[in-house]
């Protein structure tokens, strides 16, 4: 389980991500889409802990 609530990472002359939230539940499989810039890298580095969200909270196997 991969659970997203209200995460944002913001540049100093950039928000990349904007408050977005969302949860991946065992078993299923997801896909990101969107263009180019639109946060997609951004918020997979930031769910694979590569780098840390300005705010928000990301949990990933919570029991």
């Amino acid at each position: 389980m991969i659970e997203i609530k209200n995460v944002t990472k913001k540049y100093p002359n950039i928000t990349a991500v904007d408050h977005i939230s969302f949860e991946v539940k065992d078993g299923e499989v997801v896909g990101f889409l969107g263009p180019n810039g639109a946060g997609k890298s951004t918020t997979m580095n930031m769910i694979t802990g590569y780098i840390e969200p300005t705010e928000g909270q990301i949990i990933i196997n919570r029991l």
